[in-house]
């Protein structure tokens, strides 16, 4: 068992945060997309875009994998859920409800836990 890394630990959560604009522009360029033109996807800008946020994300999760355990930095790929909400809320206007709030702080109670117990 390896002790992990801060720098792995903040390295994580810069790819999750950058990561999490990944599914917004991926619904912005889901919603232009009309059945009778999927070919129009490859010229997407917003779907283009979005899947370039999830490989940079990637990228950068490659190297903090070597900083610790998988066990405890796996898990805070998890927060990612958090970041989309927030930014959903605040890009996509999409309403928040009680549940979707009691959702955000349940994973971050878990992700808290696993990291405590690391």
């Amino acid at each position: 068992m390896m002790k992990t890394e801060l720098w792995a630990i903040i390295l994580v959560i810069i790819a999750g945060v950058i990561g999490a604009f990944g599914p917004i522009y991926l619904k912005k360029g889901a919603e232009k997309i009309e059945r009778k033109k999927l070919m129009d996807v490859f010229r997407n800008r917003p779907l283009i875009i979005g899947i370039l946020i999830y490989a940079i994300s990637t990228v950068l999760f490659i190297p903090a994998l070597k900083g610790g355990d998988l066990s405890v930095l796996y898990p805070l790929v998890a927060l990612d859920y958090v970041w989309v909400v927030i930014y959903s809320k605040i890009l996509l206007k999409e309403k928040m409800t009680a549940m979707k709030w009691v959702g955000i702080v349940t994973i971050i109670v878990g992700v808290s836990f696993i990291g405590f117990g690391a």
